[in-house]
């Protein structure tokens, strides 16, 4: 067989098992077998007007097409037989999770400040049981997905992750959700000092911030992390998988 120079894993041509994702700033290699596609924070706390973003001020206009990006890789996902991960952030009803004044999240979590600055706020954002804390309706997760909860922007910190995917022999994370620069780059950072490969679909996930926020956190993940590529183009490399 002819073999390809590509990121990632030693692609040979006519192998079913792998596919190459269209991916910047070079193609990538994956095994969809070895994938997991993480949905980060789709919470209405991120996503939808009421929630923490919208009432600390960050804009969240941009959710709805997201939210249909991210569907779109579910379902396509899920026809190649790739791992659906769910993060959900926020903390126990009384906020210790969240830490004290001893705790660096206690001073720069934005929900936790807000909260502070508008006491009629308190106990609203971001706490387990609230519509806060809730998945957004429009998105619903299987039987078969996981939901992982965390209390820090990255979802490998003090969780059950990196246990759950090498137990399933996954390589390779594909990530969408919000925010971009903060929760999404944060887990796709420690990914990459585990060893996994991390994409990032760029129409598939939103920023806290203005838009360059965005691009930032982009040019970021493909110049230093990972790779970045769009819904479409994932789409495309998974179409006849499964």
């Amino acid at each position: 067989m002819i073999k390809q120079s590509i990121s990632g894993y030693s692609l040979n041509t006519g192998e079913s098992a792998q596919v190459i994702l269209n991916t910047e700033p070079e193609k990538l290699a994956i095994k969809p077998s070895e994938t997991a596609l993480i949905v980060v924070d789709m919470q209405n706390a991120y996503a939808s007007k009421e929630g923490y973003l919208d009432l600390a001020g960050f804009e969240v206009s941009g959710t709805g097409s997201v939210i249909e990006n991210i569907n779109k890789a579910i379902d396509v996902s899920r026809k190649a037989g790739i791992q659906i991960v769910f993060l959900q952030n926020g903390w126990d009803s009384n906020y210790v999770e969240a830490g004290g004044e001893g705790s660096p999240n206690w001073h720069k979590s934005n929900a936790l400040k807000t909260m502070r600055k508008q006491p009629e706020l308190s106990g609203r954002f971001l706490s387990k049981g609230g519509w806060d804390y809730e998945l957004v309706d429009e998105i619903k997760p299987q039987q078969q997905d996981w939901i992982i909860p965390k209390t820090r922007y990255s979802g490998f910190f003090n969780t059950n992750l990196d246990t759950m995917l090498r137990s399933r022999g996954i390589r390779n994370l594909v990530f969408t959700g919000i925010a971009t620069n903060v929760c999404v780059e944060s887990t796709l950072r420690d990914g990459f000092h585990l060893e996994y490969f991390g994409v990032a679909l760029s129409d598939a996930t939103h920023q806290a911030g203005p838009r360059s926020a965005q691009d930032a956190a982009l040019l970021n993940i493909q110049t230093f992390f990972g790779w970045v590529t769009t819904v479409e183009d994932y789409s495309n490399a998974l179409v006849n998988v499964g």
